[in-house]
């Protein structure tokens, strides 16, 4: 853990250090935002008994249908992506890849044809090994012919598994399949899965290997629908931010898995925790949930603007943790503008805390990196909402320019977050104002009028 003093001094060389280059297939500038069957509806193939929940044409299309009505097109949702389970259990005799023939009866280019015509995109699921991780045909001895097929059923979007594989082999094979993407001449997002399984096995990974063929990549263990499995993939990106965060940028992401939030799992704090999370972390936005079904309250989560906004900042820089106390958690992020060399910067409060009662937090500025002289303005992203108000989490901060020797008071719902973004300021903009230093407990501000 940082101390307090020694912040300032590091955060501008951590958040810089080693910037790497990607693939150059010009895709994924910004994290990749969508939707994805897996963690919501699995490998539910039994469609006699379970028709609105099984692995479909019917549930893709539906979820197609849905993100154009319910607006998540609109704000960035773009990708409707099959996972495992729609495969037959052999290819065919020409040893191509086929559908479940009763499930997709009208084939993986048609249903593509669907998304592309409701203005989506397309994405599909193989694994790198001789079989998927539910036990349908791999690719290993078909990748060039896999991604052949893939090209011609138009997808915009391959998530390679690596169930059924050796490790040792995975960064070769990985490579050769993205050499075969690239061959077909069809722009194709490339989500790899290697890592996690590297890092499972205590591996060294090559990350440079990863930044140059692949578009985002899988770091950990699957997300379950719970608040521990958030919270435990979110502390162990803390706990690897140093070697894995620079590696991350325009074209090239770490993926923490999938957005839960409108499932069963987490609460409505706990969601607009995992988003904020996601944000800091500049992670891929694949949601896996029922959009038919989703509350209003967190649907208003998922089509955040403001922090949609921080998630595709175009500086690409993966936020860190940088301040854990009382169980209370800082993570930061360097977002536009760029002021003077000084970032503006999401910052998120997260509270691991359940002891039923909303947490006063104070922080100075300085100590978690918010050196800009001429202070702050700040804005909290999420809105008044179910669970409380913009005033009861940050009092009247967003009335303020606060400057960095100087400190912030929030309160932080147990299991929940404050997250607020605090945009630098220019000379120009405190030139000739007061300052109001009234006393010891009153930040040194300056008033907007």
């Amino acid at each position: 853990m940082l101390t307090r003093a020694c912040l300032p001094l590091l955060l501008p060389l951590v958040y810089w250090l080693g910037q790497s280059h990607c693939l150059d297939n010009g895709l994924a500038r910004t994290p990749p935002m969508g939707w994805m069957a897996w963690q919501r509806y699995r490998c539910n193939v039994d469609c006699d008994n379970y028709p609105d929940e099984c692995i479909s044409e019917t549930l893709f299309k539906r979820m197609a249908d849905a993100l154009v009505k319910e607006g998540y097109k609109d704000v960035g949702y773009e990708y409707v992506i099959i996972d495992d389970c729609w495969l037959e259990n052999k290819r065919g005799a020409n040893g191509r890849l086929e559908p479940d023939k009763k499930r997709f009866p009208n084939g993986i280019k048609a249903l593509s044809d669907y998304v592309h015509s409701k203005g989506l995109k397309f994405g599909i699921y193989e694994d790198y090994g001789t079989k998927t991780c539910a036990g349908f045909p791999g690719s290993i001895d078909n990748l060039k012919l896999d991604a052949q097929t893939f090209a011609e059923w138009e997808v915009d979007y391959i998530k390679l598994d690596g169930c059924y594989a050796s490790v040792f082999a995975m960064d070769a094979g990985y490579r050769e399949f993205g050499k075969y993407l690239n061959e077909t001449g069809r722009p194709m997002v490339y989500s790899c899965s290697l890592p996690a399984y590297q890092e499972e096995r205590k591996m060294q990974i090559n990350f440079t290997n990863l930044a140059e063929v692949c578009n985002l990549w899988r770091n950990y263990d699957d997300i379950d629908d719970s608040w521990y499995s958030v919270s435990t993939i979110s502390a162990y990106f803390a706990i690897k931010q140093d070697l894995w965060a620079q590696y991350a940028g325009p074209g090239h992401w770490n993926d923490p898995d999938m957005l839960i939030i409108g499932n069963f799992g987490l609460s409505y704090e706990q969601s607009k925790a995992q988003m904020a999370l996601w944000a800091i972390l500049a992670a891929p936005l694949i949601m896996s949930n029922n959009l038919e079904s989703m509350k209003p309250e967190f649907k208003e989560i998922l089509q955040n603007k403001k922090i949609l906004a921080i998630d595709q900042d175009p500086l690409g820089i993966q936020g860190r943790r940088i301040y854990v106390e009382k169980n209370i958690e800082i993570w930061t992020r360097p977002v536009i503008p760029v002021v003077g060399g000084k970032y503006s910067y999401a910052v998120a409060f997260v509270s691991k805390r359940t002891d039923g009662r909303a947490f006063p937090y104070n922080v100075t500025l300085a100590n978690i990196g918010l050196t800009n002289t001429n202070g702050y303005k700040f804005e909290d992203l999420f809105p008044d909402d179910v669970s409380n108000s913009r005033k009861a989490r940050i009092g009247d901060l967003e009335n303020k320019i606060i400057l960095p020797n100087n400190s912030i008071k929030v309160h932080i719902n147990p299991t929940g977050v404050v997250f607020i973004k605090a945009t630098a300021v220019k000379e120009a903009e405190v030139k000739g104002r007061s300052l109001n230093c009234m006393d010891i407990d009153t930040p040194c501000v300056v008033l907007i009028n």
